[in-house]
């Protein structure tokens, strides 16, 4: 077979081991529509993932700017050549797709498309997607589609393992899901526990308190300062349960952007000078940004509520393809070391999971009054 710049074996491979390494939905989706373009050597390439309302969940492009999809407007329905593909599960190469009787049309913005391959993406006898390719970059037959049968057979290929890869990715994400959705259940008990206890223990010191204001206003004083320290205790609570359960806006707004909004947070309600500093770091697989920021608030936590420090400072730069995070404070320190032989982890088991289930590292540097340092590397994509 010929298929263009990047014909042959080592091309569809490098295609299927692309798919094969994303796991949320939307990376899986564009790699497919990249690979599908770049392999057969059309100007234009898209999936459609359908919704039960006529229209599609999901659309990813090839080939057209932000600029032009922009202008397009609101995504496709499903009609004409494409629900012929989701409905009647066939594939389709047409030699001018503007000829086909099911043709309805596109808008003003939409580039113009003529020959036409494509063909539905199934996971068994349902339907999961619509892939389609417009406008192969050749010398067309008089006549005649520039797709040709090895084409067609070829991206018949690439669906197969686009069907498994896009499975794979969404039972990925239900599962994260799950397990969020069960972090949350424990936060929220977590939180019912600390929060209940230390307004248990702020109401009975204030009913002291008000038992002894007149016939020891010495003790009553002593008394109220606990109730202000006991306040101050659990609105700490409160802010770091905040911090954690809020979904993180990494979808809109990236990693580098959620984490100085999160830490702005944290300098405005803590005695402590929090800052951050990001530097020329790009975008990342979504499991590594996540892992990234989890473990960002977890060291955050713990030199917050437990070092004393008087400066956390949390640096994220681009390091190779991938990026390294570190926070530093000058709080109390300790000795891993005896931590892990008194049983007591102040987090250290979770960050260092999230970061290997991230393919990264973490290292931590810390003594008994020289403050600490967690760094934790990922590799990129």
């Amino acid at each position: 077979m010929s298929h263009g710049p990047r014909s042959g074996l080592a091309a569809v491979s490098s295609a299927l081991l692309a798919m094969s390494r994303h796991l949320e939905v939307r990376d899986v989706l564009k790699t497919i529509v990249a690979s599908a373009r770049e392999l057969l050597d059309a100007q234009y390439a898209a999936l459609g993932v359908p919704d039960d309302h006529g229209g599609f969940a999901q659309f990813v492009v090839d080939g057209v700017s932000e600029e032009q999809w922009k202008a397009i407007g609101p995504l496709p329905r499903q009609h004409g050549i494409l629900a012929a593909m989701l409905h009647e599960a066939r594939s389709e190469r047409l030699a001018d797709v503007r000829k086909d009787p099911r043709f309805e049309g596109w808008p003003k913005a939409h580039p113009d498309l003529v020959d036409f391959l494509g063909l539905p993406i199934r996971d068994g006898d349902e339907v999961i997607g619509a892939l389609f390719l417009a406008n192969k970059n050749c010398e067309r037959p008089e006549g005649g589609c520039g797709f040709t049968e090895d084409d067609e057979e070829l991206l018949g290929i690439l669906a197969q393992h686009a069907a498994i890869a896009l499975t794979n990715a969404r039972l990925y994400e239900r599962s994260r899901e799950l397990t969020i959705a069960e972090e949350r259940s424990r936060l929220a008990h977590e939180l019912h526990d600390a929060v209940s206890q230390k307004l248990f223990s702020l109401r009975l010191t204030a009913q002291a308190a008000a038992r002894l204001v007149d016939r020891d206003p010495s003790r009553a004083k002593g008394e109220l300062q606990q109730v202000a320290a006991l306040a101050a205790e659990a609105a700490d609570e409160l802010r770091a349960a905040v911090v954690e359960l809020r979904p993180a806006a990494l979808d809109e707004d990236g990693l580098v952007a959620t984490l100085r909004t999160q830490i702005q947070v944290l300098d405005r309600a803590h005695s402590a000078r929090v800052t951050f500093a990001g530097h020329g770091v790009k975008a990342l697989p979504a499991s590594q940004e996540e892992a990234l920021l989890r473990v960002a608030q977890e060291a955050l936590h713990n030199a917050l509520r437990h070092s004393g420090a008087d400066h956390v400072d949390v640096t994220l730069d681009r390091r190779g393809s991938g990026a390294v995070l570190r926070v530093t404070d000058d709080g109390s320190g300790f000795d891993p070391s005896a931590v892990r032989r008194a049983g007591r982890h102040l987090g250290l088991v979770s960050m260092r999971d999230r970061a290997s289930g991230a393919g990264g590292t973490l290292t931590v540097e810390s003594a008994p009054g020289k403050g600490t340092v967690i760094e934790m590397e990922v590799p990129g994509g």
